[in-house]
């Protein structure tokens, strides 16, 4: 079996709520966000997932991810990752969109434009395709914890795509998606699902 790569994005949390860039603070669940992360978990173990037996585990070493994580039922099978942290947003961190037009301009685009005094696309992109390479490197499934932009990076490094193609592709809060292989091409199998949420 091809391996294959399974990404939750983190519960809510306050700032992601209020839609200001979280990178690298530690910024806790909310309590909606618990919630979103224990259905993910209760999903993960019914059928067709079954609990992912034998899934090797990661997550974001940010509260928010590991929490998620450990809520979902997986929190003693994982390892942290480095490489699942979220973009470094540099100046602009804890700022919402608005307010870094203001500061760098109505046009800016954080998918073309970057940010100020933090971590390059490129460099997004480099982490994302460590990750992908460890998914690949054997025959088992991957089951990772992290965050809505360093995700959408690694879902387009999996199909192959220019980072900037995560501007095309929406992560909400504990959702789930899959990617996987279509006639031995990197596929998608399912992106930002939700479902659970609406139980």
């Amino acid at each position: 079996m091809a391996p294959r790569i399974l990404l939750a994005r983190h519960g809510q949390t306050e700032w992601s709520l209020l839609g200001r860039h979280t990178g690298r603070t530690d910024i806790p669940l909310l309590e909606e966000g618990r919630r979103g992360a224990k259905l993910l978990g209760e999903r993960l173990h019914r059928d067709p997932w079954s609990g992912l037996k034998g899934v090797e585990v990661r997550t974001s070493p940010l509260s928010r991810a590991s929490e998620t994580c450990a809520l979902a039922g997986f929190g003693d099978r994982a390892s942290a990752s480095d490489a699942l942290m979220e973009w470094d947003y540099g100046a602009y961190e804890g700022l919402t969109p608005p307010e870094i037009r203001a500061l760098a301009g109505d046009d800016w685009f954080i998918w073309r434009d970057g940010v100020r005094d933090g971590e390059a696309l490129p460099e997004l992109g480099a982490r994302a395709d460590e990750v992908v390479e460890w998914a690949r490197s054997a025959d088992r499934d991957v089951l990772v914890f992290a965050h809505g932009h360093i995700l959408r990076v690694l879902g387009a490094r999996w199909l192959g795509l220019d980072p900037s193609f995560a501007a095309r592709i929406k992560l909400d809060p504990t959702s789930l998606s899959v990617l996987g292989w279509a006639y031995g091409e990197p596929a998608v199998d399912r992106w930002n699902d939700t479902g659970h949420m609406e139980a």
